[in-house]
């Protein structure tokens, strides 16, 4: 009797704290629009973005943006494009990048409100390229190459226009890529003579000269993909790995890494944080050789193998989690035997019927005394 108890109070105290353990509830369901091919890569507490192709839209990509499983999806697709990819969503706002005749068939950085109607081309004049990768609050992140950067690749910082753009690439830097911000402070890569030309984890605070180099002593190789509060995380390769790659966490400096790499995986790779779960995939024995989406709660130990929750109906074998809000749901993408991806969410149910079950537990707990 008491077993019924006490799984209704750990069920609830999982899904209000939003933290992820192996017996979690999720249940994992398709982001479809009719599609042939589809990708959800960010995510808020309400919208999914990423990309879809098929027969409406003459099996180009379009940025696609999702309002839940069951909510009306829009096409983001401005005209005069032939090609565009949604990468992150912040409150009513988008980014990702797109090209077509309007931008020479070059991509440029775009920004959204909502619809297709209303995009704003980000790439400032002298660019030849630039994506945006990464939104939060007023701050858009991304990169770009053109005069302005010597024709190398620099990290940008944009708010809200072209021309508000503040180049982040670091003095003893060649090339750099902004992936995301929190929306005071931002995460990419770097490498040149300061780093070995190796790639670097870097942590800006909106200029240059800010720049913190996360990469830890007996790592090659790293980079920061994502942050939320003061969590960044990434991925690394080095000594320290047997030079494989491993999922990282850091906050804030190389000393503070955590390497997220669980006992059974060959290589894992930290996609996305919430500021308190961190999700991406890895691959080896304990997952029969295949790519599976991941969570994590901050140690390697406390990871949770995502594909076992994709219902065998999707056909998706194999598995990438990209982003997970603040609720704790996590977005990503599964592909089948035909390489074909499927975007997915995996959806923790609302605290109310966490209550109920407990409260249904309690009753059959008195009705059996």
């Amino acid at each position: 009797m008491r077993r019924y108890l006490l799984i209704a109070f750990f069920t609830a105290g999982i899904l209000v704290t939003g933290e992820v353990r192996a017996d979690s509830p999720y249940k994992a369901t398709a982001l479809r629009a009719g599609e042939n091919l589809s990708h959800a890569y960010g995510s808020s507490s309400s919208q999914q973005i990423g990309d879809w192709r098929g027969y409406d839209t003459g099996y180009n990509y379009h940025a696609l943006l999702w309002n839940g499983p069951s909510g009306v999806n829009v096409d983001l697709h401005p005209s005069n494009f032939t090609q565009s990819f949604g990468e992150d969503v912040s409150g009513s706002q988008q980014v990702g990048y797109g090209s077509g005749p309007t931008t020479g068939d070059e991509y440029h950085a775009l920004l959204w409100s909502g619809s297709a109607a209303s995009v704003v081309d980000l790439n400032p004049t002298g660019f030849a390229w630039s994506t945006a990768n990464g939104i939060s609050g007023s701050q858009q992140v991304g990169g770009g190459i053109g005069q302005n950067t010597g024709n190398e690749c620099h990290a940008l910082l944009w708010k809200g226009t072209a021309e508000s753009y503040i180049d982040l690439n670091p003095s003893g830097f060649t090339y750099s890529t902004a992936y995301k911000t929190n929306g005071s402070k931002q995460v990419g890569y770097g490498a040149g003579p300061t780093t070995g030309n190796n790639s670097h984890a870097l942590l800006w605070s909106g200029k240059a000269s800010s720049y913190v180099d996360l990469s830890p002593t007996g790592f090659t190789e790293t980079v920061a993909n994502d942050i939320e509060g003061s969590q960044q995380v990434g991925y690394g390769a080095g000594v320290a790995t047997s030079n494989q790659y491993h999922a990282m966490l850091w906050t804030g400096t190389a000393t503070s890494y955590v390497d997220l790499n669980p006992s059974g995986l060959t290589l894992s790779m930290a996609l996305g944080t919430n500021g308190s779960v961190q999700v991406g995939y890895g691959y080896g024995p304990a997952t029969y050789g295949k790519q599976h989406a991941m969570a994590w709660s901050g140690t390697a130990n406390s990871y949770i193998d995502l594909q076992q929750f994709v219902p065998a109906g999707l056909q998706c074998q194999e598995s990438v989690a990209e982003s997970v809000d603040a609720n704790g749901n996590i977005i990503g993408w599964g592909f089948d035997s035909s390489n074909r991806g499927h975007a997915l969410m995996w959806v923790i149910p609302e605290p109310s019927c966490i209550s109920l079950f407990a409260l249904g537990a309690i009753a059959i707990l008195r009705r059996r005394k």
